[in-house]
């Protein structure tokens, strides 16, 4: 399935022998594509937030696995399998929150196994176009699961950006906006402006407009003025991991929405592929919070707001734990109060 035929927006495109990486640190003031030759430059896209999202981030390692064998197999065919394992282990590691990465790498390297060595580079080129695809699908299902359990004239509330740049295509928590919002169930839309790297101001909001669904920005701190004044229905996000009870991690401030929506009766979604959960997790305290920069708080737009001697603390992440989500959405099917139960019966009622 070529994301195309689902979305005016394309993060992850790959052409003539290298991929393409839609620039997300320049939107919306401009839209350009970083050229991706090799799987260091893949890498460090995924370092420095040229690509995020967690199941985006997972497309481009496989693709990325894809550039480290063909430069493996240009300078040693026979021994390829073998030097290839120290890139892969560097790109696993690239951001450590999001458990794509992990998962696309893993499953990268189990067709590394067991693919012969005539036409290995097609064959892998074909299972990173694979869960290129196959994420652009299951975007597809969630957003249609997600949409049903809305009523008609909800008011939503978004963190972050978890859309068609995030993803392969369509998107998860956006997904469901989009879909919801074409079957008129979704009458208003707000979107949390995501300090520091502003993605729901920049990104959510650039990306609904692109497809003519209206979107008001507020500021992350006026969520709970927005619950308690403005009639909001529900808080949809995504996920960058999901623990096997449940417990997700998810940008910084999505606990503090979910411990909002509790304490309004809000409703609390959360949207997210299978690929996002990590079973060998019990629950979300194992998770690792990854801890960028300090300057990205200090600074803003490239100016520095704070002053010289402030120190900052910048998580990037934050766990809400599960009883405090109404649903998790995945393209297996919906769990309601997520659990470690609700989670198993999602692997145990299909293969």
């Amino acid at each position: 399935m070529d994301s195309s035929s689902t979305d005016k927006v394309q993060a992850i495109r790959w052409s003539s022998d290298r991929l393409l990486l839609l620039d997300q640190r320049l939107l919306p003031e401009r839209k350009e594509y970083v050229a991706i030759d090799t799987w260091r430059d893949a890498m460090h896209a995924i370092r420095d937030m040229v690509v995020r999202g967690a199941p985006a981030i997972g497309i481009t390692a496989a693709y990325a696995v894809v550039l480290a064998a063909r430069e493996h197999i240009i300078a040693d065919p026979r021994q390829w399998r073998e030097s290839i394992d120290t890139d892969l282990q560097a790109l696993s590691a690239a951001r450590p929150t999001a458990v794509n990465l992990r998962w696309a790498v893993d499953r990268m390297r189990s067709k590394i196994a067991s693919t012969p060595d005539s036409g290995a580079l097609d064959c892998l080129l074909d299972e990173a176009k694979s869960i290129h695809d196959q994420d652009i699908a299951a975007n597809l299902r969630m957003g249609a699961l997600g949409a049903g359990l809305i009523e008609k004239h909800a008011t939503v509330l978004t963190h972050c950006n978890a859309g068609a740049l995030a993803t392969g295509g369509y998107g998860t928590a956006l997904g469901v906006i989009r879909a919801g919002f074409g079957a008129g169930k979704i009458k208003h839309i707000y979107a949390g402006e995501t300090r520091p790297w502003l993605q729901g101001a920049r990104l959510t909001a650039w990306e609904l407009l692109q497809e003519d669904i209206p979107v008001t920005l507020i500021p992350d701190s006026a969520a709970a003025y927005v619950m308690l004044n403005r009639g909001l229905d529900w808080v949809i996000v995504g996920a960058d991991r999901v623990a096997a009870n449940g417990d997700v991690a998810n940008k910084i401030g999505t606990y503090s929405l979910a411990v909002l929506a509790r304490e309004h009766g809000v409703r609390f979604m959360v949207v997210a592929p299978t690929s996002t959960i990590d079973r060998r997790l019990d629950d979300g305290a194992d998770i690792e919070i990854e801890l960028r920069d300090e300057e990205e708080l200090l600074t803003c737009g490239g100016r520095r707001v704070a002053p010289d001697g402030a120190g900052a603390f910048n998580a990037v992440f934050d766990v809400t734990p599960a009883e405090l989500i109404d649903y998790l959405v995945t393209e297996r099917g919906v769990v309601e109060r997520p659990s470690a139960p609700g989670i198993r019966a999602l692997y145990d009622s299909r293969p």
